[in-house]
């Protein structure tokens, strides 16, 4: 990496400031007062209705009675199991919530014997977690309520259930299916039986007690509540939702609560007006984020009824699974945007792209690993013109070092003259020292894009490449300091320092790639950056050691791809390579300029 590239990266990071502070800041706050300003008018006309959640059990003092998970199962008697190959679980009758849900298909570690995600947790647990859909009777809060079921049923994607209760002169009845994935579809009823008119209100909630463990940890992410109403996506991060309230009024979109790869949401009827709320409902000190739906309060006649459906989601945020459900009816579900659900950033217009790439060739060869190597080729293949240039350059002056240096010696006591008389020779041989950025910056943009979606898309979750590489999406498992498992012990243990321990094979060669690389460039001319120069790559080694294997292994490749464009073009315009003082060992002779063999053994 020559001066040229440093200048990039620093130009790049102005861009990605600017970028942030002309573009996105104004963006985002426009947004904020065109909400306020809704909230305002709104809670003026007294259109928002509070989908509050007053059961003691979720935000009371009794909040506090934390258990675990099997003793929570334990404690409700009355449950429905949920079965299908995707997920399995059971509905707490009692309550009508769904807070009992695992995958299948994703466990926790690489082992395959290690436990399966739970999703979903009842609510007086450490981080319980879940959905509910359900009625407001009488102008009264979302109350949980006990429901009935047919003796014996299962929830199966061949098998739905009717569950039904009675309150206050209304018959409720809610049919749950569910599909052979990860989305209920719930169809409710409310039949008046009474000689007097009740109001109900529909309402669908997602709950998290307390921050999920390791969630918040990474900034480039959004873990928390989340919603997309019409064309607007509101997310509010956990640290932010403690105090944060979130208000909007739509006929589209969903809430809810999303984590790294995970998703729990709840869908109302699109194409109806209804109301999103985000906020800490808890009445504790350890918060409760409730993302919730509700709609408009429906006074049902005598002998009349009132009939919705909606969805609930729980599982992964797979984009073709979430896009599939976004298609029109009856292919999918018409559900708006729902694939917003993952976090594509500010980038998305370089996100979508790379992903969908990624995508076509790892669905297609079944290693994402190479399908990362062909993305780095394309790549290569499409900034080919623009690096070719930067080497014809960067070529060009490894050719012009001895007049450089002779200048130097020349003018070494006065900088200015040495400027004037360095111009003067660029322009000679019309040379701009400035185009060997341009790769660079370039690449800068497609650097955090694909660092974006090898960090926040599922589908790289536990995928393996070749060798040891058995997760893309986390960081080399091998280790230089224990001599890759040799050594009983583990660096990374280490105090203060572990972190900077955990050095694999992949960043290690990147290292050396690098390393390879640079000797191709022309030597800075100043003692300074020229130590700093030699340093960077082994740097490099310890920032890239914490990186996914997926990103270092497009680095490494696209580096090897360099280097071998790098000296083609060297050698077509008769630039010596000089592989014996360039590649040899510290410890070895330097060769005299005599000794030293040119390209094509001339």
């Amino acid at each position: 990496m020559d001066r040229n590239s440093l200048l990039a990266i620093v130009l790049s990071v102005v861009v990605l400031l600017g970028w942030e502070a002309l573009y996105m800041q104004p963006q985002r706050e426009a947004a904020r007062k065109a909400l306020e300003a809704q909230q305002t008018a709104q809670a003026a006309a007294g259109e928002i209705a509070e989908p509050e959640v007053d059961d003691p059990d979720v935000a009371g003092p009794a909040a506090n009675q934390i258990i675990s998970v099997e003793a929570a199962l334990a404690q409700a008697q009355r449950r429905l199991p949920i079965d299908t190959p995707s997920v399995t679980g059971s509905i707490n009758l009692d309550t009508g919530r769904i807070d009992d849900l695992s995958l299948k298909n994703y466990r926790e570690t690489l082992d395959a014997s290690s436990p399966m995600i739970r999703l979903l947790s009842p609510a007086n647990t450490e981080h319980g977690h879940y959905l509910q859909l359900g009625w407001a009777v009488g102008g009264k809060g979302a109350q949980s309520v006990a429901w009935e079921a047919p003796a014996g049923a299962r929830l199966t994607p061949s098998s739905p259930v009717t569950l039904t209760r009675r309150d206050n002169g209304v018959v409720f009845e809610t049919k749950i299916e569910i599909d052979d994935k990860y989305l209920f579809t719930v169809t409710q009823s409310a039949r008046n039986v009474s000689e007097e008119a009740h109001s109900v209100t529909p309402f669908g909630v997602v709950i998290q007690r307390g921050i999920p463990e390791g969630a918040g940890k990474y900034q480039i992410l959004h873990e928390g509540p989340i919603a997309v109403v019409e064309n607007s996506l509101f997310e509010r991060k956990y640290k932010k939702a403690q105090t944060a309230v979130v208000e909007a009024q739509g006929q589209k979109g969903w809430v809810g609560i999303t984590n790294k790869y995970w998703l729990a949401a709840a869908i109302p009827p699109q194409g109806e007006t209804f109301t999103v709320k985000m906020r800490n409902i808890s009445q504790t000190a350890q918060p409760i984020f409730q993302a919730a739906f509700e709609f408009a309060p429906h006074t049902i006649a005598p002998g009349e009824s009132h009939v919705l459906q909606s969805h609930l989601f729980a599982g992964p945020k797979d984009v073709d699974l979430l896009q599939s459900y976004e298609k029109p009816r009856p292919e999918g579900l018409g559900i708006w945007d729902f694939d917003r659900a993952v976090d594509w950033g500010n980038f998305w217009f370089l996100t979508r792209p790379i992903f969908t790439t990624l995508n076509f060739f790892g669905d297609r060869i079944h290693n994402w690993g190479v399908a990362i190597l062909i993305l780095t080729l394309i790549v290569k293949l499409l900034m080919f013109p623009v690096a070719n240039r930067a080497f014809e350059t960067m070529s060009k002056m490894k050719k012009l070092q001895p007049e450089l240096q002779a200048l130097q010696a020349r003018y070494k006591d006065d900088k200015m003259k040495l400027q004037q008389e360095m111009m003067a020779l660029y322009q000679k041989e019309k040379m701009n020292p400035l185009a060997g950025c341009l790769p660079m910056l370039l690449q800068i943009p497609i650097f955090y894009a694909l660092y974006k979606v090898l960090f926040v898309t599922i589908e790289l979750r536990h995928q393996p490449f070749a060798l040891w590489i058995k997760d893309l999406s986390a960081p080399d498992p091998t280790n230089i300091f224990n001599l890759f498992g040799l050594l009983p012990y583990d660096p990374t243990a280490v105090p203060f320092i572990g972190a900077f321990l955990a050095i694999g094979v992949l960043p290690l060669l990147y290292g050396l790639a690098m390393a390879f690389q640079m000797k191709l460039n022309p030597p800075p001319q100043d003692p300074v950056q020229a130590q700093v120069f030699a340093i960077m790559p082994w740097m490099f080694v310890f920032l890239f050691a914490s990186f996914s294997s997926g990103l270092v292994l497009y680095w490494l490749w696209s580096s090897i791809l360099g280097v071998a464009q790098q000296i083609f073009i060297m050698k077509k315009n008769g630039v010596d390579v000089d592989w014996k003082n360039n590649f040899r060992l510290p410890w070895s002779k330097k060769l005299e300029p005599s000794q030293k063999p040119s390209v094509g053994g001339k």
